[in-house]
């Protein structure tokens, strides 16, 4: 479907979608034969994220260059596999870029720089939402084995796409910790649960969450995040500082107001951000000084799954407690025609943090 859309957008430059029987690969050693192949520089990695982690080590193996989707990891270890396997591409001087799209982004970039430059003094709390709506399925056909059925709607497995807080609102939580520093969190606390969406077809992942994270000194980071059909939908982000207030609501521009009555609003170029983070990937990779951002994505990550931790033990959840765990959410090993059944959702005060 991917290559017919590729097509279809390109059909008045055919060169532009170079794509053979002998260069198109399906299955699950579909990323071997990718990387086998001698001409290709940079390989980007959109599978759904329960493969990153062992993606990207392959592609770091065969000494490419990656572009990679957000999350890089559904669990620790996965964190932690892929926090090895950037250490090793830079020692190869291997490029990463991060998918993490609003590092890209004229306004944010100049929002943020402010935001750590000190205009809004010391950042006490950060706000973000990132309500929306319920996710396409895909009902299951007679000939799908179980795998196949998890792969098509994987965005509802958590064991691939680590639930909507780590697959979505991930972006909310990256914004987050950009206003924070990057700086580790102390601890996370939470709460949520499936309310609206009960049904089997939308697997094992929740449908609301609400997190608290403590970032230390008495500084907050509050998320909400929601995919229910029906509802208010919202994706904004508020900073508070001891300065100064900014508010940036969906579909609006940023806005800075301070104590002293002032008050600043964006005013500069309008990018795009999708385009703008890969001109700079390959910029980069042209002049020899390839970027990689394999500790920043991998950083927003491991705060996401924090606090799906959090939420769905039912209990507070250090950093240092979080980046140790040794729960992995997917199997050892896959095979096409393997029994895979749905895992249980989890219960907060039955699931344990492990």
């Amino acid at each position: 479907m991917s290559l017919n859309n590729l097509r279809a957008t390109y059909k008045d430059q055919p060169d532009k979608v170079k794509v053979t029987p002998e260069t198109s690969f399906v299955g699950l050693d579909a990323i071997d034969k990718v990387l086998a192949m001698p001409d290709v520089d940079v390989v980007l990695l959109t599978t759904p994220p329960g493969f990153r982690p062992e993606h990207y080590e392959k592609t770091v193996k065969a000494g490419k260059h990656a572009f990679v989707e957000k999350p890089i990891a559904v669990d620790a270890p996965g964190y932690r596999r892929f926090l090895e396997a950037v250490k090793v591409a830079k020692e190869k001087n291997l490029g990463l870029q991060s998918g993490f799209c609003w590092r890209s982004h004229d306004l944010e970039r100049e929002v943020y720089k402010r935001v750590l430059g000190g205009e809004l003094g010391k950042v006490q709390a950060a706000h973000g939402t990132y309500l929306g709506g319920t996710p396409w399925t895909k009902e299951r056909k007679d000939e799908w084995k179980d795998l196949e059925y998890h792969l098509r709607n994987w965005m509802h497995m958590t064991w691939l796409s680590g639930d909507h807080l780590v697959e979505q609102a991930i972006h909310t939580v990256d914004k987050m910790c950009w206003a924070f520093g990057d700086a580790n969190p102390v601890s996370a606390q939470a709460m949520g649960g499936r309310q609206q969406r009960v049904e089997a077809q939308y697997g094992n992942q929740w449908d609301h969450f609400s997190i608290v994270y403590d970032w230390g000194e008495e500084r907050r980071g509050f998320l909400m995040c929601r995919q229910q059909a029906g509802c208010w939908g919202d994706v904004s982000d508020y900073i508070y500082g001891t300065k100064g207030v900014l508010r940036k609501k969906s579909g609006t521009m940023a806005v800075m107001k301070f104590a002293d009555g002032n008050q600043w609003k964006y005013d500069g170029p309008k990018n795009d951000m999708y385009q703008t983070e890969h001109d700079e990937f390959f910029a980069s990779i042209r002049a020899g000084q390839p970027v990689n951002f394999g500790e920043k994505i991998a950083h927003s990550t491991m705060v996401g799954i924090l606090g799906r931790m959090a939420a769905y033990t039912g209990q507070p959840v250090a950093w240092e407690d979080a980046v140790k765990s040794t729960e992995k959410l997917g199997p050892e090993k896959l095979e096409w025609a393997m029994t895979l059944p749905v895992p249980p959702i989890a219960m907060p005060g039955r699931t344990k943090f492990a």
